[in-house]
């Protein structure tokens, strides 16, 4: 049986914090992918305040060192 990778952000995969590829890492999705698409949905859509919720997931998620 196949461990779930844990939820962290990535030293590895980071443009910023690593939030991202971290996200993408632990879902199994393409990284680049998922950074384009947060921006795409942040810039189209006032309900969603991308920079909010990526400090906030910033902060809340640990690295996967610790």
């Amino acid at each position: 049986m196949e461990q779930e990778k844990p939820f962290a952000r990535s030293l590895s995969d980071r443009m910023l914090a690593g939030v991202m590829g971290g996200i993408a890492r632990r879902f199994g999705w393409n990284s680049t992918l998922l950074r384009v698409l947060f921006v795409i949905v942040s810039l189209a859509s006032a309900a969603f305040p991308g920079i909010l919720v990526y400090l906030i997931l910033w902060l809340l998620m640990p690295n996967e060192a610790d």
